[in-house]
């Protein structure tokens, strides 16, 4: 059935109506302002910057040691160009939203390209330490996973590496203040492998995600080294706290705190800023934890029944679930 020319009549009615929510709902559009930051362009940072961090491994084939350096510093140059305008248009669109004032082609405009490119090259700087960070996370997967084979393999592979990855590079540029970009960084890992690491998480060297799939660590979380999370750990809030006009208070710690050598199960839910678990802990699956435990301690759910129904009619076995961690 050939389609009806005479229903396209109302889509400029249609138009209408939606241009003129563009003013009544403004919270949702971005108009008449500067540039926000390229998403498209964010992504192709990433790429760029992972193609750095693990040479040979990624898009470019046939590196060696006498032609990287050449490799390398054309990606650099770029990430150069890339991240001052992206940062730039990040701190401008900040200083706008935080004075609510138009700050875009104004006679006193900061100069904001200078500040983006005083903190791009400042990231840039923090690549070499980001690399033997990201070295012992790659270590700490092959030890961890007796199915793994080689570091390769781990490379190639894991998801939980890839969300690791982008969030460390996401924390630097979060610790340079640079605004909207992490987030941005961390939430496109998110999309790719299901693991939601804040970019403002501090987390300590050989940290490994095993499997990964749902695992959530909040902003203020600070994980010590040697953390093994699995799929489905939530690292999150217990409550927010409200001041008196109702409105959430923002800027507290509201996530626990993880020493090191601690192994957390899968489905674990630990809450709270004031929650802390003690280096060389065990947290069992599907445990819900809301308070502090001490160093050296494990924390599992009573053992559960299985009850099993077999095809005999009226007959049933409760057994109890043996298990080890």
């Amino acid at each position: 059935m050939a389609s009806d020319a005479r229903l396209k009549e109302d889509l400029p009615e249609l138009t209408n109506k939606l241009v003129d929510s563009y003013q009544t709902i403004g919270t949702i559009n971005h108009l008449g302002h500067c540039p926000l930051p390229s998403y498209d362009i964010i992504i192709s940072v990433i790429e760029d910057l992972k193609e750095v961090i693990y040479p040979g491994y990624r898009r470019r084939e046939g590196l060696h040691m006498g032609n990287i350096t050449y490799h390398v510093g054309d990606l650099i140059d770029g990430l150069h160009d890339k991240l001052t305008t992206q940062i730039a248009r990040a701190l401008r669109h900040d200083a706008r939203v935080s004075s609510d004032v138009e700050t875009c082609g104004t006679e006193e405009e900061i100069d904001f390209d200078a500040m983006g490119q005083t903190m791009a090259i400042e990231f840039l700087h923090r690549l070499p330490e980001v690399r033997k960070v990201l070295a012992t996370d790659v270590q700490a997967a092959f030890e961890g996973d007796p199915a793994c084979k080689n570091l390769d393999e781990v490379i190639f592979c894991y998801p939980g590496l890839e969300a690791v990855t982008t969030f460390r590079l996401a924390h630097e540029l979060y610790r340079l203040g640079v605004p909207f970009i992490p987030r941005m960084m961390t939430e496109w890992a998110h999309k790719q492998t299901g693991i939601d690491i804040h970019p403002g998480a501090t987390i300590g060297n050989y940290f490994f995600i095993d499997h990964g799939t749902g695992v959530v660590v909040g902003q203020t979380c600070e994980i010590g080294h040697h953390v093994k999370l699995y799929q489905g750990v939530t690292l999150g809030a217990l409550s927010f706290d409200i001041d008196s006009d109702g409105n959430m208070v923002r800027g507290m710690k509201r996530h626990p705190t993880i020493g090191d050598h601690v192994v957390i199960y899968a489905n674990a839910t630990v809450l709270g800023g004031r929650t802390n678990v003690g280096h060389h802990s065990v947290i069992g699956s599907s445990v819900w934890l809301t308070h502090s435990v001490d160093e050296r301690t494990t924390v599992l759910l009573e053992k559960p029944r299985l009850r099993l129904r077999s095809e005999t009619p009226d007959e049933e076995i409760s057994e109890p679930v043996n298990f080890q961690i």
